[in-house]
C-alpha cells in the first residue's frame, strides 16, 4: 500500500521509516525536500493552504501537520482549511487518518477521560482542533481520528532540561496530571490504525500511565544529572488536569507500547549531564 504524509516532521517521520510500502511525503521546502528523497520516499511539493495544491493518489493518507508559526498562517488556516483543502483531493474510499490532540476535552478536574467523553475544550487551539475533526467528519466519515496526548521523545527535551539546569521555576500545578506518548508508539499507532483501525473510529492516543508534573519533572532531572525541579505554583496557559484512557487503542489495533510509561520512556531520550 502506497502511504502519503502530510507533515512529515517529527511524528510523520518515523511513520514513514516503519512503513513496508513506497511513501511519498508533501514538503513546503527544496531542503526537507531532498532529505525526503535520500530516505527512499518520493517528495511531493506543495503547500495544504495552497488551493493550487495537487497530491498523488495513495491508499493511505495521513495527517501529521503541525503549525509552522514562521509561515504567517494562524492555527485554523492550517489545522481547518488546509486539511478542508487536502481532504477535498481525497478519494472518499482512500483510509485517511488524523493525528488530532487530547486538547479537544475540557476536563480539569483530575478525570479519567475515554473517547466517549464530552469533547469542550476551554481555549482556543482546543476549538481548532475539534473543529477540524469536525470538518474532516462531514468530508470522509470514515476517517480514522487518533487523538494524542503529548508527545516526547529523542530531540523534544532540550528546553525543558535548560530549564532545570537553570533552577528556573517550572509554570504550572505539580500536582496536575500529565498525559504523554513515546513518539516511536506513536508512529507505531499511526502506521497499525492506517491498516486496521475500524473506519470512523476515534481512539485516544497515550502510554495509558499518566503521572504528576512533578514526577516527570523529578524523573528528567534525575536521569539528566541535574537540579530537582521547583515549580511556581501557580497555573499554566493551558492548565489541564486529566487522565486519558487509552485502552481502546491498544486492545484494538493489537499492540503493545514499547514504553509504558515515562518512567522508562524518558531513559531513551536523555544523556545525563554534570549538574552545575
Amino acid at each position: 500500500m502506497k502511504l502519503l504524509i502530510l507533515g512529515c516532521g517529527y511524528l510523520g517521520e518515523r511513520v514513514a521509516r516503519g512503513w513496508s510500502g513506497p511513501v511519498a511525503a508533501l514538503t513546503r521546502s527544496a531542503d526537507h525536500a531532498a532529505r525526503i528523497r535520500s530516505a527512499g520516499w518520493e517528495p511531493v511539493a506543495g503547500d495544504v493552504c495552497d488551493p493550487a495544491l495537487s497530491l498523488p493518489p495513495a491508499d493511505v493518507v495521513v495527517w501529521a501537520v503541525g503549525l509552522d508559526r514562521t509561515a504567517g498562517r494562524t492555527m485554523r488556516d492550517v489545522y481547518v482549511e488546509g486539511l478542508a483543502n487536502a481532504a477535498r483531493q481525497v478519494d472518499p474510499a482512500t483510509r485517511f487518518v488524523l493525528v488530532s490532540s487530547t486538547g479537544v476535552y475540557g476536563q480539569s478536574a483530575g478525570e479519567d477521560v475515554d473517547e466517549f467523553a464530552a469533547t469542550e475544550p476551554r481555549d482556543e487551539s482546543g476549538r481548532v482542533v475539534l473543529e477540524a475533526e469536525r470538518t474532516l467528519r462531514a468530508m470522509i466519515p470514515d476517517a480514522v481520528i487518533l487523538r494524542f496526548a503529548g508527545i516526547y521523545g529523542p530531540g523534544r527535551l532540550l528546553r525543558k532540561m535548560e530549564q532545570l539546569q537553570a533552577r528556573e521555576p517550572i509554570i504550572g500545578d505539580a500536582n496536575a496530571w500529565l498525559n504523554l506518548i513515546h513518539v516511536n508508539d506513536g508512529a507505531a499507532v499511526v502506521r497499525a490504525a492506517s491498516q486496521n483501525a475500524r473506519p470512523g473510529t476515534v481512539y485516544n492516543v497515550s502510554d495509558g500511565a499518566p503521572i504528576r508534573r512533578r514526577d516527570y519533572f523529578s524523573r528528567l532531572a534525575e536521569l539528566a544529572g541535574m537540579p530537582a525541579p521547583v515549580f511556581n505554583g501557580q497555573p499554566g496557559p493551558r492548565p489541564a488536569n486529566r487522565r486519558i484512557v487509552s485502552r481502546r487503542v491498544w486492545a484494538e489495533l493489537e499492540l503493545i507500547p514499547r514504553y509504558p510509561n515515562a518512567f522508562i520512556g524518558l531513559e531513551d531520550c536523555v544523556t545525563p549531564t554534570r549538574a552545575g
